[in-house]
């Protein structure tokens, strides 16, 4: 499957850059990192009606290469100005093109939220997500057992950091809420094959607790998209 590919890719990716920024060295800059501790992702997304988490993306497996000039940071300053609640940027360089680099130039540059969107299956990629400017980042529920899903959450906490947990089926959804996920994304994507079926955030929705933000995460493509997950809550 091509999730395999991309963990391998990640943990390579996660091994040379311990080599070159030691694990103890991200810790102390994260940790003296200026930021407050009032969660602006979470705020953002408890605001009343729908909010979007608008997208930088340039490839993706199942796209392939989306856009070719990239202008990430005038993408991002238009989302901003459309009114976009937060931005969600795609770091993983290997499958999707994406780059940290892009992430800490687009949260200097826009002052809504970002969340660094990345396969994180490390502890370094949180600390190193703070660094870079990161409101936010995505923690999949499939890739984490569930005491490293707690332990991570707790540590984005510590950083000021949300935590959107992702899920993609009813026991991942009861471990998010076990690990006390106050942020829960139901995936409609598969990633064994990244097909997508919008309705898996209708079907899995109805279990999300009422103070746990939900989010319909991909597949999101129409205005009447818009509104089936509007119904759906």
């Amino acid at each position: 499957m091509i999730i395999d590919s991309i963990i391998l890719s990640t943990k390579n990716r996660i091994n040379a850059a311990k080599e070159i920024f030691p694990l103890s060295a991200a810790v102390e800059a994260a940790r003296a990192a200026e930021s407050g501790y009032d969660f602006p992702f979470e705020r953002q997304l408890r605001r009343p009606g729908i909010n979007f988490i608008c997208e930088i993306k340039r490839a993706s497996p199942s796209k392939g290469l989306i856009s070719r000039d990239f202008p990430y940071l005038d993408v991002a300053k238009e989302y901003e100005e459309a009114g976009a609640a937060a931005v969600s940027v795609l770091t993983e360089p290997e499958f999707f093109l994406g780059s940290t680099v892009h992430l800490q130039e687009i949260s200097s540059a826009v002052s809504i939220p970002c969340l660094r969107k990345d396969f994180i299956i490390d502890e370094y990629q949180i600390y190193e997500s703070k660094i870079l400017g990161a409101a936010a980042v995505l923690l999949i529920c499939s890739l984490l057992d569930p005491e490293t899903l707690r332990r991570y959450i707790k540590l984005c906490d510590s950083l000021g950091l949300s935590a959107l947990v992702e899920v993609h089926n009813e026991c991942e959804i009861l471990s998010a809420i076990d690990a006390k996920a106050r942020i829960i994304g139901v995936n409609n994507r598969r990633l064994e094959d990244f097909t997508v079926d919008i309705k898996n955030s209708v079907r899995l929705g109805t279990m999300i607790p009422p103070d746990i933000v939900f989010v319909a995460e991909s597949g999101i493509a129409s205005a009447d998209d818009v509104q089936s997950m509007c119904a759906a809550g």
